[in-house]
């Protein structure tokens, strides 16, 4: 469902608006065709925001104790 669509009601409409306003004041980017995945420090975020590269890379394997 996007983040946009029409067909829903008002309600989930408002809702949407609120947590969109919440979570871009915070950085995070919204895929459009997706209400609920929104991005931060990844490649998506870092196409849509302007930034140079992601926030982060692969990360260690984690050392397991003997």
């Amino acid at each position: 469902c996007r983040t946009g669509a029409p067909n829903v009601g008002a309600e989930a409409r408002a809702n949407r608006v609120l947590m969109g306003r919440a979570l871009t004041t915070a950085g995070f980017v919204n895929y459009p065709t997706e209400w609920w995945h929104w991005s931060y420090g990844d490649r998506y975020w870092a196409l849509l925001s302007g930034a140079p590269a992601a926030r982060y890379g692969p990360a260690a394997t984690p050392v397991r104790p003997a």
